[in-house]
């Protein structure tokens, strides 16, 4: 499964287009975000990319996760969203 890490400075429109490319190549995909800014960004990047595969007959649906990761030799907690047709 395609990775996607946003932050709280990824544009939306850039991230949407990004995902709406994985989404069709190869079904799904997984946005990482650490943080409130990076969340609200990955959000907005998800509503937009369902209006970008909309036309194509795909309804997205998007399942959040908390996960583990380590950053800088640091353990964080990320959100991680599991983004895949209906």
């Amino acid at each position: 499964m395609e990775l996607l890490k946003v932050s709280a400075q990824s544009k939306p429109k850039s991230v949407a287009g990004a995902l709406a490319a994985v989404i069709r190549e190869k079904g799904m995909a997984e946005i990482q975000a650490v943080g409130a800014g990076a969340v609200n960004q990955a959000i907005k990047a998800i509503a937009i990319t369902r209006g970008y595969v909309a036309p194509n007959g795909i309804d997205l649906v998007t399942i959040p996760a908390f996960v583990e990761i380590v950053i800088d030799q640091e353990e964080r907690t990320a959100i991680k969203f599991i983004v895949e047709p209906r």
